[in-house]
């Protein structure tokens, strides 16, 4: 145990709270945490599980007469716990009036002294915006402007880290949005993709290909697909690679993951003809997996966005993200940061996805501010049965899909025990057999992470027949299939691999073969099984989507899970009707933002 936790540990036994509680409010807090605890006990509410009612428990019994309900120190971590909880839901920032209201349903009696207290200790951080409105100056006859009457500035306010992160992302977009002139101008580019198309012997759709003449001429580009496009949307980065070629700028080709950036060098290698097999994997550094390089192949590779960061500057001209939905306003802050001043930024998404796990909804911000543009890729070929499926469900509905190939299948089930049966038994035997699909090429991707149908009861049954063990480390074996919760070095949240060892930690190696050593044991779950939130970015061959019974099905999360398999997906369904209903009906909530008002005045 180390001195800081042991320090930790001391306070929360002074103040009667566990002592389990100390490894990760050593991560939490400041560089002193035992002093910081010890000077202010609710801070125990950085901790989401803790409530206020345990942390004022704790800081009666450690402070005595001196816990009173006004102390500054306990209104601003209410606060500062207020929008802590509203960022585990997806907002960034909440407006003054709205935060006051739910602070006072707290019991506190002075929301604004609350809100001041919270601003002072650095709980949280104030954003004042006065977005302009868009109509014309109207002139009088002599000329002179009447200018119009503006509202008075709203008041934001957001955890503190992540309202610097959305204020450091706008702050980045707005310089490439200043800063970038057009690649090529539109002559050019328009006959560099006539000769890529011919060299590499593909065609694109007239609406990728307008597209791609956004992306040459715009700094930043919001590009969206839809389920089935992987292909169109692997011509595209040829096509750009290309584009980047001729223009002597450069190209960097971005993925949430390692595994990820597996998926699409796969995608890359089957356009180009290479004898790289289905599910193949591609190294880190982008090298194919099969035995030879391919003749033409583009002079791209995807990488991770953590390989990225670990590494210099982008000195890239085209920066482009896959994925782009997933990430929160704190990721895309890193990479966005990363690139030099005259880049061009696309960012690749499909608008039907959830919205990511993290704070944020940057793509819709970015398109919504108007300071970017949006464009469209869409493959002209009919879409398989998976993408079918998708496309349905992005509309509300849930049909009977036509699957010669067992592309899709449903799987009814009477209860959530009987749910994780199908489950492991198709993990472990039928999607293996049936379809060829190695079970470490099958991702199941849950709607919850408790109950018998969530992931930690399914990782278990599975940990228990693929690689059975006594848990030596920590509850992990080596062998384990693991998915890490947090970044470090080399690695980010929601990256996917197996335990090889842990010697000095946990030697983890990744989807294309990199290890990386992840140090704290507490950012490692098993990885059979993961939420729809820690699934989204990823891809894989074959998905078995699992909906227990009384949980809620939004069509988001429905469509999220589905569009994480690119060959087969398995729908163990024990909802009694619920899923077709949450499709039908249930949207995803909305989520409060300021990107979108800074990117517009900036």
């Amino acid at each position: 145990m180390s001195e800081a936790v042991e320090k930790v540990s001391a306070v929360l036994d002074r103040m009667g709270a566990p002592r389990a509680l100390a490894p990760r409010l050593v991560s939490v807090l400041g560089p002193q945490p035992a002093a910081e605890l010890d000077a202010n006990p609710w801070l125990l509410l950085r901790l989401p599980d803790v409530t206020v009612e345990q942390a004022d428990y704790c800081a009666r019994k450690h402070l005595g007469d001196a816990a009173r309900p006004e102390d500054p120190r306990r209104l601003g971590s209410l606060v500062g716990h207020t929008l802590r909880t509203a960022a585990y839901r997806g907002h960034t920032a909440i407006e003054e009036k709205r935060l006051a209201t739910v602070v006072g349903q707290l019991g506190v009696g002075d929301p604004r002294r609350a809100l001041e207290a919270a601003v002072t200790a650095e709980e949280v951080a104030l954003f004042e915006s006065a977005d302009e409105p868009d109509d014309d100056f109207d002139f009088e006859e002599d000329g002179v402007p009447e200018v119009p009457d503006l509202p008075d500035p709203e008041r934001f306010y957001a955890p503190y880290d992540v309202g610097h992160a959305e204020q450091r992302l706008g702050e980045q977009l707005l310089r490439l949005i200043g800063g970038s002139e057009p690649i090529m101008d539109p002559v050019t580019a328009a006959e560099t993709l006539e000769a890529a198309t011919s060299q590499g012997g593909f065609e694109i759709s007239e609406t990728t290909r307008e597209a791609l003449l956004t992306a040459t001429l715009r700094p930043v580009t919001v590009v969206h697909h839809g389920p089935g496009d992987q292909a169109e949307a692997a011509r595209t980065l040829v096509c750009l690679a290309a584009i980047a070629q001729e223009s002597q700028v450069g190209i960097a080709v971005v993925a949430p993951t390692a595994q990820t950036a597996a998926a699409v060098n796969a995608d890359l290698d089957r356009l180009l003809g290479s004898g790289t097999s289905e599910g193949a994997q591609t190294s880190e550094e982008g090298e194919p997996g099969g035995d030879a390089d391919v003749p033409g192949a583009p002079p791209v590779r995807a990488v991770s966005l953590a390989a990225l960061l670990a590494g210099d500057p982008v000195p890239a001209g085209i920066v482009v993200l896959c994925e782009s939905m997933s990430l929160g306003v704190a990721r895309m802050a890193d990479l966005v940061s990363t690139c030099v001043d005259d880049a061009h930024l696309v960012l690749l998404a499909d608008p039907d996805q959830a919205p990511s796990a993290a704070p944020g909804r940057v793509v819709a911000d970015v398109a919504a501010s108007r300071t970017a543009h949006v464009a469209a890729v869409a493959d002209d070929a009919e879409p398989g049965p998976v993408a079918v499926l998708a496309r349905a469900v992005a509309e509300g509905g849930w049909p009977e899909v036509e699957a010669p190939g067992r592309e899709v299948v449903r799987v009814p089930a009477a209860s959530a025990e009987e749910a994780a049966h199908r489950v492991v038994q198709l993990v472990t035997d039928s999607i293996p057999r049936a379809l060829g699909i190695d079970a470490d090429q099958v991702q199941v991707v849950t709607s919850r992470e408790d109950g018998p149908a969530g992931a930690r009861a399914i990782n278990a049954a599975c940990k228990e027949g693929l690689n059975p063990g006594p848990g030596a480390h920590g509850g992990f074996d080596a062998g384990d299939r693991v998915v890490l919760t947090a970044g470090g070095p080399g690695y980010g949240p929601g990256e996917t691999g197996y335990l090889r060892e842990v010697s000095g930690g946990a030697v983890v190696e990744l989807t294309g073969g990199s290890r990386v050593t992840v140090t704290d044991p507490s950012a490692l779950r098993h990885g059979w099984a993961v939420s729809v939130a820690v699934a989204h970015g990823g891809r894989w061959p074959a998905v078995v989507a699992v909906f227990p019974p009384q949980v809620p099905v939004s069509r988001p999360q429905v469509y999220t899970a589905l569009t994480r398999a690119t060959r087969h997906v398995s729908v163990v369904d024990a909802t009694d009707g619920a899923l077709e209903t949450g499709v039908r009906e249930t949207l995803a909530p909305d989520r409060t933002t300021r990107l979108a008002l800074v990117l517009r005045e900036g």
